[in-house]
C-alpha cells in the first residue's frame, strides 16, 4: 500500500525547570502530521524522542488519537517514542465510503509503521483497536514488534452464536446499537459515552471529560462508524490470537459496560493456549 509522509514537526525544547519534561507542555498542533495511505490522509500524532522505543496506540470505536492526551506525554517524558493516529473515518483522518473491515484497517496500520520506520514497537489496542492488533499479527507477523497490549479489547470474539455461546453481543443488542447510531448519531454517542465511563452505576469522569470524549466521537463519519461497529462485533479473532508470540499483556476492567470482561478478556488465556502453551497475563481491574 502506497504511503507518503509529510514533514516531521520539530522536537520540544530541553527538559524544563525542576525536572519537568518539556513533553508535558507541548503544542499539540505542532506534533501532528499527515501520513498519506493509499492516497488518503491519516492524521498521526507523534511525540517523544525520535530514538526512543516506539509505542503505537490504536483507539476504540468512538475515539481518535486525542483519546490518549493524558497518556502520551507521560510516556514521552519517560523516553518512549509515542505514536497514535485517527483511524480512517474518524477524527481528522479522511473518511472514505468503505474499508472498515479489519484486513483493510491493518493495511493502514502497516503502511503507517512502514512510513514512520517503526520497529521494535509495542502495539496498544484499546477496545476495537485490540482487534487490529490481533489481525495485524496474523497478517503481517511480528517483525516490527516488541510486544502487544490488549486493553479492554474486543477479541477473542464478541458475537454470540452457536459455537460462541458466551459471546456478550447478542443479535438483538447489535441491532439496537446499529439502529440507534443510524437514527441519531448525536443521541447515540451521548448515551454511549455515559455507558462507556460508568462503573457500578456511577460516572467515573467529570462531565467536562465526558463532553471532551463526546466531541471526539462526533467527529466520526456515520457511515464509517456503522461499518466499524459491524466489524468489531462480528469479526472472529480466535484464529488470530494464537499467532501472537511476543510478550503480551491483557488489561480489562470488570465494570466494562461496552466490552464486558466476561466473554472477552476472561477468554484470552484460553484463546492463546488452545493452539500454543503460552502464559498470558490478564490484569482484571475492579471498578470502585
Amino acid at each position: 500500500m502506497a504511503a507518503a509522509l509529510a514533514a516531521a514537526p520539530p522536537g520540544p525544547g530541553p527538559y524544563g525547570p525542576q525536572g519537568r519534561s518539556a513533553w508535558l507542555d507541548i503544542d499539540w498542533s505542532e506534533r501532528q502530521r499527515w501520513v498519506v495511505v493509499a492516497g488518503r490522509p491519516v492524521d498521526v500524532c507523534e511525540i517523544g524522542p525520535a530514538d526512543g522505543q516506539p509505542i503505537v496506540w490504536i483507539h476504540g470505536l468512538s475515539g481518535g488519537w486525542q483519546s490518549w492526551l493524558e497518556n502520551l506525554p507521560v510516556l514521552a517524558a519517560a523516553g518512549f517514542r509515542v505514536i497514535s493516529y485517527d483511524r480512517r473515518g474518524f477524527g481528522r483522518s479522511d473518511k472514505p465510503k468503505s474499508g472498515y473491515d479489519y484486513d483493510t484497517l491493518t493495511d493502514d496500520l502497516q503502511a503507517i509503521l512502514e512510513t514512520l520506520n517503526v520497529t521494535d514497537a509495542t502495539l496498544v489496542g484499546f477496545s476495537m483497536g485490540g482487534g487490529e492488533v490481533a489481525r495485524y499479527v496474523s497478517r503481517f507477523g511480528e517483525e516490527r514488534l516488541h510486544s502487544v497490549v490488549f486493553a479492554s479489547a474486543v477479541p477473542p470474539f464478541l458475537q454470540q452464536q452457536a459455537d460462541n455461546p458466551d459471546g456478550p453481543l447478542t443479535e438483538e443488542l447489535a441491532n439496537k446499537m446499529t439502529e440507534g447510531l443510524q437514527a441519531d448519531p448525536a443521541s447515540f454517542y451521548d448515551g454511549f459515552t455515559v455507558q462507556f465511563f460508568t462503573a457500578n452505576g456511577e460516572l467515573t469522569v467529570t462531565e467536562a471529560q465526558r463532553q471532551d470524549a463526546l466531541r471526539l466521537a462526533n467527529q466520526a463519519d456515520k457511515n464509517a462508524a456503522l461499518q466499524a461497529m459491524a466489524a468489531f462485533g462480528s469479526t472472529d479473532f480466535r484464529e488470530d490470537l494464537p499467532k501472537v508470540t511476543v510478550p503480551t499483556l491483557v488489561i480489562h476492567g470488570d465494570g466494562d459496560g461496552v466490552v464486558p470482561f466476561e466473554g472477552s478478556g476472561v477468554d484470552f488465556p484460553y484463546a492463546y493456549q488452545r493452539a500454543a502453551d503460552a502464559a498470558v497475563p490478564v490484569w482484571k481491574l475492579r471498578a470502585g
